[in-house]
């Protein structure tokens, strides 16, 4: 039963992780009036799955990473209910919403379920967790590159300067104004963000079923949910803290860097680079 808790747990946390994707593209929602006592909900079916499952096991259930990452997730929720009781600040939902359903969904797979029923359903959705990946990474590109125009376009307009070399192609007149550029940055990444929010879930699921509990130990996974993270974390300071020019596109090359790695992982790199 504590595993049935713990996955509708991970249902109703779902209603928090559609609110800050609706957030994301809106700025405020009025989902977060339903997700809030959603996500209370989850957090109290959470608190008795864990409670259940370490009475049964006569101690604290956090022998394995499974198990670790039920008990962060269930910390965080309850940290987060704290703060927006005392102090009444939905924005960091944003960041928290996410993070405890995912957190959530790696803890409820560490019981492993019987294999695929169908190929045709296996294939469907692996090929749907490749697409989203690369969706993912072409909101990320455009919102980094978007972010490199951004500080030149400022960097000239304050100091007056002409174009030169390279940026001499794209002549003041003709480059997109600076509201322009921060907004694309802003939706391109919104994109992104949730394109591979789906698919890591999507690719975590599939894993799952596919080769049961073992999937997490693989390196390219860690650098998976790694890069996911730094993406949260730059939605985050973007909508809540406000960070825009040279801290916004060193966070987005930085994402970059660790897509980049999680690319390399996937397709098979790590052979070559230890030559």
């Amino acid at each position: 039963m504590s595993v049935f808790w713990l996955r509708l747990a991970v249902v109703l946390y779902a209603a928090g992780l559609v609110d800050a994707i609706l957030t994301l593209f809106r700025r405020e929602t009025r989902l977060f009036r339903v997700a809030l006592p959603l996500f209370v909900v989850g957090a109290v079916l959470h608190f008795v799955s864990i409670v259940e499952h370490s009475v049964a096991l006569r101690h604290l259930a956090a022998n394995n990473f499974f198990e670790t990452a039920s008990l962060c997730a269930l910390l965080l929720a309850l940290v987060f209910l704290f703060v927006h009781w005392r102090y009444e600040f939905p924005g960091l939902s944003v960041f928290v919403f996410p993070l405890v359903f995912l957190l959530t969904l790696i803890g409820s797979m560490g019981t492993p379920v019987s294999g695929w029923a169908d190929p045709r359903v296996r294939d469907a959705w692996l090929l749907a967790h490749i697409l989203l990946v690369l969706i993912g990474y072409a909101g990320l590109l455009i919102s980094a590159g978007a972010a490199v125009f951004y500080l030149v376009q400022e960097r000239r307009l304050k100091r007056k300067q002409a174009p030169s070399t390279f940026w001499s192609l794209f002549p003041g007149d003709r480059m997109p104004p600076l509201e322009t550029l921060d907004t694309l940055i802003t939706r391109s990444m919104s994109v992104g963000f949730v394109a591979i929010t789906l698919a890591v879930v999507a690719g975590s699921t599939w894993a799952f079923i596919e080769s049961g509990t073992q999937w997490i130990s693989e390196a390219k996974i860690a650098v998976s949910l790694v890069t996911w993270g730094f993406y949260l974390l730059m939605v985050f300071l973007r909508l809540s803290a406000g960070w825009r020019g040279r801290k916004a596109a060193v966070l987005a090359l930085t994402v970059v860097g660790f897509a980049a790695m999680t690319w390399a992982a996937h397709v098979g790199l790590r052979p070559l680079l230890e030559r």
